[in-house]
């Protein structure tokens, strides 16, 4: 059978009803999608692209271009595009609870999201940091935070937090947790047998042998240490600024950045377009585009769809490789 995805468009303002309506256009051999969400919200999005879009029962089957199984959860209010309503904050916070429930009973096989609007989501008086912290909270488990392209793969050791605080939040527990989780991903995930993983180090020149920093000797090398008795197979701590040159890239499955602007900028200038954005760690794959709400572009057909393209292919393709495994 062919993996079934949950869908979840995200912010109704933004650009994420219309990627779905421009994804619904593509027949697919690879997997069959479930959205969640609005059904006036996407037909406005279709009309506004100028597209066909037909919304089908969830136990419909798709047939042509256009065709779309919904499961619907309404808004509270009509939404006009480019201009977030905090009323719609619950509605969006429950297509995710929502799908993300449907996967963890195993009725679906993975979950594909769109751009979510954090500020008007907290306007709406729901305390949300994020997807990927909702999801991780739901499903009671560690997670970890992947970007990637068809270039590079950045797990992140640390996330969304301010760069004073970083030091601080790379300790031996939390490293270890990490490259554990990322390892077996990318073995389970992407049917890597003995993947390496580049780590790069926390300060410039990887700490030029404590001149620059003591974190890479106190904290990142003994880690690296335990974790390759074990077997894990680890390059570093590197120099980031070195690490993603070509000819070394070609020797990694991935690489663990100690922050969010370490690593990421990188990937998104080696392919923006086609970045993904991978929950590590759940009980089922999720895979989110790995850009925002686009307020500006919304309802104006010009926003390319090719992050929700690859987030789809990606999420399936780790779905059918999770039952290949049993």
């Amino acid at each position: 059978m062919k993996p079934r995805l949950a869908l979840v468009p995200g912010e109704p303002a933004g650009i994420g009803p219309e990627l779905c309506v421009r994804l619904a256009q593509q027949p697919r051999s690879d997997c069959t999608l479930l959205a969640f969400g609005d059904a006036d919200v996407l037909q406005a999005a279709a009309r506004a692209l100028d597209l066909p879009l037909r919304l089908l029962e969830a136990g419909d089957a798709a047939s042509v271009p256009g065709d779309l199984r919904l499961h619907s959860l309404p808004n509270a209010v009509s939404n006009r595009f480019g201009s977030t309503d905090p009323s719609n904050a619950r509605a969006v916070i429950d297509a995710l609870d929502t799908a993300s429930d449907a996967c963890l009973r195993g009725g679906l096989d993975g979950l594909v999201t769109g751009p979510v609007h954090k500020a008007a989501i907290n306007a709406g008086g729901i305390a949300y940091t994020g997807t990927t912290e909702l999801l991780a909270e739901r499903a009671g488990c560690d997670v970890v935070m992947m970007l990637a392209n068809d270039i590079v793969r950045v797990a992140l050791a640390t996330t969304h937090l301010p760069l004073r605080a970083v030091p601080d939040a790379i300790d031996a527990p939390t490293l270890v947790r990490v490259l554990r989780i990322t390892e077996q991903a990318l073995r389970k995930d992407f049917g890597i047998a003995t993947p390496v993983i580049a780590v790069l180090g926390l300060n410039p020149h990887a700490g030029e042998s404590g001149h620059l920093g003591r974190e890479e000797i106190e904290v990142i090398e003994p880690v690296l240490e335990i974790l390759r008795n074990e077997g894990m197979r680890l390059v570093g701590p590197l120099p980031a600024d070195t690490a993603f040159l070509p000819q070394k890239l070609a020797g990694f499955d991935a690489v663990l950045a100690m922050y969010h602007d370490q690593g990421l900028p990188v990937l998104k200038y080696s392919g923006f377009e086609r970045a993904v954005n991978l929950t590590l760690g759940l009980p089922y794959p999720r895979v989110a585009v790995d850009h925002g709400t686009a307020l500006d572009l919304a309802g104006k057909g010009l926003a390319d769809p090719s992050s929700l393209f690859a987030a789809v292919e990606t999420c399936a393709r780790i779905a059918a490789q999770r039952k290949l495994a049993g």
